[in-house]
């Protein structure tokens, strides 16, 4: 059926959520509605026979719409953004996962609580605070932090085994909850100084220091004031370096667009307490209306595990403003709104996240340009029949057969796209058949693109004439031969000089399908740099997944090895504690009330396991 013979009079006028298939029943796009008929109406009716992108872009393509009502809008809302995750529609927008955003967590509920970095922001009761732009920003504002409120910094069961405190303490970092150099009311204290200054309440804590700094001085305890007013000027400075942009305090999101024709690029600012504290930013494809794809982005963003503020002020109100509120507030645990603020320092807000979009798009723009040239001399110099826009590679690991792994990685547009990295456990190979594990980790990962309808147009192998038979048997025998291009990058070899003393290293070769030698690109160039970081980057990614599971399995393999530990005892062991790692970490008491471990086996595990004797 093409898309002008929908009849939207047929579609219901309740809350729910529509799909559009394309010929073979693929779903191109998912949205929501109040009033599915009204929405449908606006995309299928005459009238719409106007120069609207979604009507360009899509409509051309839909077969057949999908309708499935639901009870209320914000159910709408959340039931497409789960059909999103699942199908992934070419027309609706795909973020990328960030992995370079932090977060600090403390569980007030812990006993003696710590400071965690960590990347996803989860409903578990404890306190989140940041995002930071990445590690390295983290690191710095808790080495601020742990100067002027020392909390522990390592397991509690880890520091107790040992016979004294750690070296945080000696160097007046750490207050030793472990040890008993604080009682719990005092840490607690520090836990209150430590959220108070992360939230942004930084003149309470200053007040309560410099009384503290008072009565100290008053007891003649001076090199204790010193300290203290070292503490005080360490956190002056901090707020100092932090600029003031919302007066009024409370946590914003602020969120900029800039478009150009189908590209978008989307600009976050981090407001908390009034300062402005950093920024993300997404680069989109987005061929359809603004409405949408505003909501769609909030909805996206907002869905995964991150820190949602008390306001998200945007530059216009899409038409679920309202709903999204709701959402976000469920999400949060208290009210949220989803502003479009026209005046004052609020829209002022709006206006500087537009520009930063708008001057990301232009440096983007920039890199683009220079990506592209080096595409398309790979193109040229490699003879691919495409230019290579997603590019795969891949690599075998294992250690004389064994824990043999296969890597995958991605670069899109020439960055890597290090969400859709993938390792693979060789499943039907036994012993060390690099060619055996090479065929099957293809073939899974062929046949998922071609269900899914993601394949990549450049595949480049980490080996020589061998692999690339591999991989054109597969290429052949999944019917994509000519639909992928394909060639293997041999490393350099150690040959003789030409008047045979010494060696040098011969260049990178590339093997290409059908031909019978090598090629070299220009040695230093960027396509052969593109192309050697993106085979670099397969084999550390295999190397370290290989050596993941290898760890893993030497010491589950050495639990066997206890007295009174046989293998139902360790599954039971896995079972109780969730991973290894736990039942390294774990004490003496911890390990005797695991279920099912006598008294005797718990104290030889634990011997095993902490062999330097600790208690």
């Amino acid at each position: 059926m093409a898309a002008e013979e929908i009849d939207p009079k047929k579609f219901p006028t309740a809350a729910g959520v529509y799909l559009m298939k394309g010929e073979d029943g693929t779903v191109l796009y998912v949205g929501k509605a109040k009033n599915l008929r009204n929405r449908l109406r606006s995309y299928f009716s005459s009238a719409a026979g106007d120069g609207r992108a979604q009507i360009r872009f899509l409509l051309p393509r839909v077969r057949t719409v999908e309708t499935i009502v639901t009870d209320t809008e914000k159910e709408a809302l959340i039931l497409e953004n789960t059909l999103i995750k699942k199908y992934r529609p070419r027309y609706n927008i795909h973020l990328r996962d960030d992995k370079t955003y932090v977060s600090v967590r403390i569980d007030p509920g812990e006993e003696f609580p710590a400071l965690q970095v960590v990347r996803k922001v989860r409903a578990d009761g404890a306190l989140y605070f940041g995002p930071f732009s990445s590690g390295g920003a983290v690191r710095e504002t808790l080495k601020e932090i742990y100067r002027i409120f020392p909390l522990r910094h390592y397991p509690l069961t880890t520091c107790r085994r040992r016979g004294r405190p750690c070296l945080f303490y000696q160097i007046g970092q750490c207050s030793a909850p472990c040890h008993g150099r604080i009682s719990a009311a005092e840490y607690a204290g520090l836990v209150q100084g430590v959220v108070d200054l992360l939230s942004g309440r930084e003149e309470a804590v200053v007040a309560l220091l410099r009384e503290r700094m008072k009565a100290v001085a008053a007891a003649t305890r001076f090199e204790e004031a010193a300290r203290l007013r070292d503490q005080i000027r360490s956190i002056e400075q901090t707020v100092e370096r932090q600029k003031v942009v919302a007066p009024g305090g409370g946590d914003e999101d602020v969120i900029g667009l800039h478009r150009e024709g189908g590209e978008v690029e989307v600009a976050i600012l981090f407001i908390r307490q009034g300062k402005l504290i950093g920024r993300r930013n997404f680069s989109l494809e987005w061929r359809l209306d603004e409405d949408e794809l505003l909501s769609s982005f909030l909805q996206q963003y907002y869905s995964r595990e991150v820190l949602v503020p008390d306001r998200v002020l945007v530059p216009f109100a899409p038409a679920d403003a309202e709903t999204l509120g709701d959402w976000l507030g469920e999400r949060r645990g208290r009210k949220v709104s989803v502003l479009a603020p026209q005046r004052g320092a609020r829209a002022e807000l709006v206006l500087m996240a537009a520009r930063n979009a708008a001057e990301t798009f232009r440096e983007r723009g920039s890199r683009r340009e220079a990506r592209d040239g080096i595409l398309e001399e790979i193109r040229t110099r490699l003879h691919l029949s495409r230019e290579p826009r997603r590019m795969e590679c891949f690599d075998i690991s294992n250690v004389q057969g064994d824990f043999s792994v296969g890597s995958m990685v991605v670069t899109i547009d020439g960055e890597p796209a290090r969400d859709q990295y993938r390792h693979f456990r060789i499943r039907t190979v036994t012993g060390a058949d690099d060619y055996a594990s090479l065929y099957e980790v293809l073939k899974r990962r062929l046949t998922r693109g071609i269900s899914e309808d993601v394949l990549p147009d450049f595949i480049l192998i980490d080996g020589g004439k061998g692999q690339l038979s591999v991989l054109a048997a597969v290429l052949e025998e999944l019917g994509l031969s000519g639909r992928i291009d394909a060639a293997g990058i041999a490393k350099s070899r150690v040959v003789s000089n030409v008047r045979g003393k010494g060696v040098e290293r011969s260049e990178e070769r590339f093997f290409l399908p059908g031909r019978k030698n090598p090629l070299m690109l220009r040695q230093g160039g960027a396509a052969l740099f593109m192309l050697e970081r993106l085979r670099d980057e397969a084999h550390r990614f295999a190397i370290t997944y290989h050596r993941k599971l290898r760890g893993k399995e030497a010491l589950a393999s050495a639990l066997e090895e206890v007295e009174g530990i046989g293998p139902s005892r360790r599954k039971a062991l896995l079972r109780h504690f969730g991973s290894l790692k736990r039942i390294r970490d774990a004490s003496l008491e911890e390990l005797s009330a695991a279920p099912g471990l006598p008294a005797a086996a718990a104290r030889n595990l634990h011997a095993f396991l902490h062999p330097e004797g600790d208690a």
